[in-house]
């Protein structure tokens, strides 16, 4: 018999995972990805985490030309938001990467293609228990496979978001779960806060906004302005300011307009030197 033909555990995906991703390779990897976190018991946040080097993350792809190839392919799955990657070691000089997939924005992406009619085809079941792995071996469900840490040279890859400008729609590749979460983490970075982007509060504060056309860098500049607005300040009803710079309040269907058309003016004002004054819009 050929050794070209299947003789060993495959690596595969679901036909309908390739055609949401564009791609099977980018499909295989994150269905390999959901193998491992299957089998994982490292719990961080309240998610499972898989650790791995990119080089160690390449033996288990041996077709794919070179580590930049693959690593181009973990790229644009964080940057679609569909993958999250975190740093957990104990030891500060190990940079191994953790890795978990945003299931949440998986499911934006099949519904978000489902709304426009496009075919993702038949879905064929894979068995959970001999769902492949990358070294053709199978791992009972309590082990998780570990590497040593990659070398202190390794450049470890940024997380970079694409938004929508004011002129267009939403990049295709980003899905509404990765936007919502660019907009919290930008909120909790400004405002030192804690705010989680899969709150079913936050999405209902920030998912319509989208949808209805705003963008993330409108409800960036929405943050910016409340902030100075609002921050240290007290409000007519005594309540400090800084209690309002939350999604529920700045994302306010009946408030984000005017809000944003604030923003614009100031930044406009801004721009040419204009003076300001801040008074009426101090009160929330």
């Amino acid at each position: 018999m050929s050794k070209l033909l299947i003789d060993e555990q495959p690596l595969q995906c679901q036909p309908s995972l390739a055609i949401a991703l564009g791609g099977s390779d980018e499909a295989i990897v994150l269905q390999q990805l959901h193998y491992w976190l299957e089998r994982s018991s490292q719990v961080r946040d309240g998610y499972r985490w898989v650790y791995n080097s990119m080089a160690d993350w390449h033996k288990q792809f041996p077709w794919i030309k070179s580590r930049k190839t693959l690593s181009g392919y973990f790229k644009d799955l964080e940057k679609r938001g569909l993958i999250v990657t975190g740093n957990y070691n104990q030891k500060a000089f190990d940079k191994t990467k953790w890795y978990r997939i945003d299931y949440d924005a998986l499911s934006d992406l099949e519904q978000s293609l489902s709304d426009s009619g496009k075919r993702l085809g038949k879905n064929y079941p894979t068995n959970g228990k001999e769902l492949p792995n990358g070294d053709g071996k199978n791992y009972p469900k309590d082990v998780v496979k570990t590497t040593q840490p990659i070398p202190l040279d390794y450049q470890e890859t940024t997380h970079k978001n694409t938004t929508r400008d004011n002129k267009g729609p939403a990049q295709p590749d980003m899905t509404l779960a990765a936007q919502r979460r660019e907009v919290i983490d930008y909120l909790n970075k400004k405002t030192d806060s804690h705010f989680k982007p899969n709150a079913d509060g936050n999405k209902r504060a920030i998912d319509p906004r989208l949808k209805e056309g705003y963008t993330v860098d409108d409800m960036k500049m929405i943050i910016d302005t409340r902030y100075v607005l609002w921050h240290g300040k007290t409000f007519n009803n005594g309540q400090p300011g800084d209690n309002y710079l939350k999604p529920e309040t700045l994302f306010r269907v009946s408030k984000i307009e005017g809000y944003l058309n604030i923003a614009r003016k100031m930044k406009t004002q801004k721009k040419t030197n204009d003076p300001f004054d801040m008074g009426d819009w101090i009160r929330e």
